[in-house]
């Protein structure tokens, strides 16, 4: 014990790693937050395909030498609504509908990668994450949006729970379901793009699919399952960050190794008749 005190102890006397911290915390626990809703509505891929589509828009932007987080962030709040939109007017539907727009995107921001800059350090730390590496501007950004994020959760959670498990009923009683549909595929797209720094675009999905389905092996009441998902969600990234750092893994990597062990205890105790 006392040597994982002196470990934690010696990685937040690092301000880097301290701000690192305070951003991780954040989007992790938005991104556990929205998990539930997205993962009771099928519609858990939402964040690997968005992610790919912030990968197309960072590429873009630093082929052009523009901020990155600044040109994603709207790039990729667009494909969010084209993507509800496209699944539910059009013949395609969900997980095609994410596959199509996922995959052109990430084509897109190859081709311009391999035309321009090619795979340098930027553009490899975008793809697997470089948390270590946030600037302050990135920093100050990403605690801006995440705190948007988890207020907005927070003012319309009744009408997001109402949304998530019966939004025919939803509509029959007044809730503009299209409208709250919009705020969570906007809500998702904001967490996944400052979450890229962070955990990469091939590992950011993982923060919003781990918690919410490894509640779900204990829990059964949609607010036990959101609580437990975001508090398993800070705790995976802290000890996902202390393991890095002690052993010398890449952070993105190692954090969602630990949430898979979650999976794997909690679904064992679900298993074992663990039911709440």
């Amino acid at each position: 014990m006392s040597s994982l005190i002196a470990l934690f102890a010696e990685l937040l006397s690092y301000d880097f790693i301290v701000r690192a911290m305070a951003v991780g915390i954040l989007v992790a626990l938005c991104a556990a937050l929205l998990g539930v809703t997205l993962v009771l509505k099928r519609y858990s891929m939402i964040g690997d395909g968005l992610s790919h589509v912030g990968f197309g828009a960072l590429a873009i932007a630093m082929s052009l030498n523009l901020a990155p987080l600044e040109v994603s962030i709207p790039i990729v709040l667009f494909s969010a609504f084209m993507l509800l939109r496209i699944s539910e007017s059009s013949k395609i539907k969900g997980d095609a509908a994410i596959a199509l727009i996922s995959s052109s995107a990430l084509a897109i921001g190859v081709i311009v990668v391999s035309m321009t800059t090619g795979m340098n350090a930027d553009v490899c730390n975008y793809m697997f994450g470089a948390i270590l590496a946030l600037s302050r501007s990135d920093v100050y950004l990403s605690i801006a949006v995440a705190v948007a994020v988890l207020v907005l959760y927070v003012l319309s959670y009744n009408k997001i729970f109402a949304v998530t498990f019966d939004e025919d009923f939803a509509k029959a009683t007044g809730t503009d379901a299209s409208r709250y549909n919009m705020l969570i595929a906007g809500l998702t797209a904001m967490v996944i793009v400052v979450g890229m720094r962070m955990m990469g675009a091939m590992l950011i999905s993982s923060l919003i699919i781990f918690p919410a389905l490894t509640a779900m092996r204990v829990f059964s009441s949609f607010k036990c399952v959101v609580i437990c998902s975001a508090v398993l969600s800070v705790i995976c990234f802290v000890i996902g960050m202390a393991i890095s750092f002690g052993i010398s893994t890449p952070a993105g990597a190692s954090i969602v190794v630990v949430n898979l062990a979650a999976f794997i205890l909690f679904s064992a105790a679900g298993k074992a008749g663990l039911k709440i």
